[in-house]
């Protein structure tokens, strides 16, 4: 079966999923700090972004992100700082997973498979709503 995809119009939720190798979670800390106050700075597709900490594993943290559409993650993740951040990752964490809740748009799945992080989509089921008009 196929995963269905939208128009991108619609909001989403991607939760970024990471641990962080021991020994540094000082040093990680100090970049998602950065990373995050650019995406606050220069995304205004972005709703929600906090990085949240595992309350009986401080080295598991998990991005939870909402964003206004499927053009507004593609923005992100070409976002200079984003790429930066993505790029020094590696030298401090041990995993790193990406969760979609939400219908998205084929270019957002293609991205994510394009950068090689496991990603696991949940699209949309025929019961739910969106307040449309909070998201315009």
């Amino acid at each position: 079966m196929t995963a269905p995809v939208s128009d991108g119009t619609n909001p989403f939720i991607l939760l970024a999923r990471i641990t962080v190798s021991p020994g540094k979670l000082d040093a990680y800390l100090d970049l998602a700090a950065g990373v995050d106050a650019e995406v606050e700075a220069s995304e205004p597709g972005m709703l929600f972004h906090n990085f949240d900490q595992d309350s009986t594993d401080p080295h598991k943290l998990v991005w939870s992100e909402v964003y206004r559409q499927s053009d507004d993650f593609l923005f992100h993740a070409d976002n200079p700082p984003v790429v930066d951040y993505v790029g020094k990752h590696a030298d401090l964490a041990e995993s790193f997973t990406i969760e979609i809740y939400g219908t998205v748009s084929q270019a957002v799945i293609d991205k994510i498979n394009d950068l090689g992080v496991p990603l696991q989509y949940f699209p949309t089921s025929r019961v739910g709503f969106v307040r449309s008009e909070r998201f315009a």
